[in-house]
């Protein structure tokens, strides 16, 4: 940090609020953004997915530990 700045007289925590909630704005590609048109839809497609995701990692967890043969 640069010397010239002076901390002196600032107030630590000023703008701290522990039960404020983060928004990440998330920027979408146009042709995406048609498919959404609000917020809650992008959450409920993302939820889904999240869904599917947990439910197939559950389904391959076993089967992927296993060795893989090579074709002939």
């Amino acid at each position: 940090m640069k010397k010239q700045y002076d901390f002196s007289k600032g107030e630590r925590g000023k703008f701290y609020h522990p039960d404020a909630e983060l928004r990440i704005p998330i920027y979408l590609e146009p042709d995406v953004a048609k498919a959404f048109r609000s917020s809650a839809a992008v959450s409920e497609a993302l939820r889904s997915l999240l869904r599917i995701s947990a439910t197939t990692h559950r389904l391959t967890k076993s089967s992927s530990a296993r060795a893989v043969s090579p074709r002939r």
